[in-house]
């Protein structure tokens, strides 16, 4: 089974991609929607954030607004927070890889924000970038609610800049030219790697290419 990452910086049209490869029935693995799933009530993740971050948990939930606000302007804490999550959603990831291939997927798709800047790329055996315009990403970001300029500097200087994305990915998806253009070439994408031999899953297939 092909395992394809998806990623593109904030504001390119990742979220939109990702439903796209779904309509087209591949499984899709969404990360942020992973982490979202621990954090609500009754998730794995939730007595360990509240253990570390006091004062965060809400009627059984982790407030992500009130996460935020600790986390976003502190290194520290932002990576203790990390500590956490990571080996969930890395495990979460896995079942799902693993349910994929029971059920003989060709190949699946792993929605990942950061993936070239934690790495992730290395387990993947493709990448597509989602891209668009600057103008349109900033047009994009400002309109979401509590969104400002200074707090989308901030966003992008934790990001790997959209044009070293483009460069070390193997297909880039407009999302700036319109929805039809972006569906056209996520369809070129999936004919194109159906027939592409998988080289990370199953896990004895990466074993004899060492």
């Amino acid at each position: 089974m092909l395992i394809l990452g998806l990623t593109g910086s904030i504001g390119m049209g990742k979220t939109t991609a990702a439903g796209d490869f779904r309509r087209f029935g591949v499984p899709v693995h969404d990360a942020d929607a992973a982490v979202h799933q621990l954090m609500s009530f009754g998730g794995a993740a939730v007595p360990l954030i509240s253990g570390a971050f006091p004062g965060v948990e809400v009627e059984g939930r982790i407030d992500r607004a009130k996460l935020g606000a600790r986390v976003f302007d502190n290194l520290d804490q932002l990576r203790r927070l990390e500590e956490i999550i990571h080996p969930i959603v890395a495990a979460h990831k896995s079942q799902f890889i693993k349910t994929a291939s029971r059920r003989r997927a060709p190949f699946v798709v792993l929605d990942v924000p950061l993936l070239f800047e934690t790495g992730g790329d290395a387990a993947c055996d493709a990448v597509v970038t989602v891209s668009a315009p600057e103008f349109v990403q900033t047009r994009r970001v400002l309109a979401r609610p509590g969104m400002d300029r200074r707090r989308l500097d901030q966003i992008l200087e934790k990001q790997m800049p959209d044009v070293e994305k483009r460069r070390r990915s193997d297909f880039i998806v407009p999302t700036g030219l319109g929805r039809l253009e972006s569906m056209r070439t996520i369809r070129k994408i999936i004919n194109k790697v159906s027939a592409w031999p998988a080289r990370r899953w199953p896990p004895w297939v990466v074993r004899r290419s060492l």
